[in-house]
């Protein structure tokens, strides 16, 4: 396992449309599994194949939200190939979101407060869930990603001006 670069906006690969994988075997199984170690050093909950330099339908995911005796977070990992929402609620919820490519900066976003997702494990067989709650918004995300939508794509674009001086300024600091 490795951790691997973490691709950041203005980086024009955040734009791309990621292909399909078209077999899952050992070099998908090696790319989930560099992208759940890279994810876990970066601390986040969520991460797109793309967002370290890989155009292909992979996401993973570990929402961590139970933690144990000593109030660590217990891990649960998972990988989607291919995910696609087939359906998703009227109904929506506003979440303040993250995201690894564009670091400590965030909005709220609103989007389906529930959905129906389709993907490929890894050892390539289909599952379909309903999702809701935080898991739907952060599959969401994600497979925007994919599709190279990024959550600012969701906010007035004052506010997206607004949030991209800010981490410009924050970049120059650093």
């Amino acid at each position: 396992m490795a951790v691997l670069p973490i691709v950041e906006i203005p980086d024009p690969r955040l734009r791309l449309i990621s292909s399909p994988v078209e077999q899952v075997d050992y070099e998908v199984r090696t790319l989930v599994s560099d992208m759940m170690e890279t994810m876990y050093a970066a601390h986040g909950i969520g991460l797109a194949a793309i967002q370290v330099g890989v155009a292909r339908r992979v996401v993973v995911i570990d929402l961590q939200e139970q933690q144990d005796e000593e109030g660590k977070p217990i891990r649960d990992p998972r990988a989607y190939i291919n995910p696609e929402v087939l359906d998703a609620s009227e109904d929506v919820s506003v979440y303040n979101e993250g995201c690894l490519s564009i670091p400590d900066q965030y909005a709220e976003v609103a989007r389906p407060v529930s959905c129906r997702v389709r993907w490929l494990d890894e050892q390539g067989a289909t599952h379909e869930e309903d999702m809701d709650g935080l898991l739907a918004t952060c599959m969401q995300h994600e497979i925007d990603h994919l599709n190279g939508v990024l959550f600012i794509d969701h906010i007035s674009r004052l506010k997206r001006s607004m949030l991209l001086k800010k981490l410009d300024k924050q970049r120059k600091v650093a």
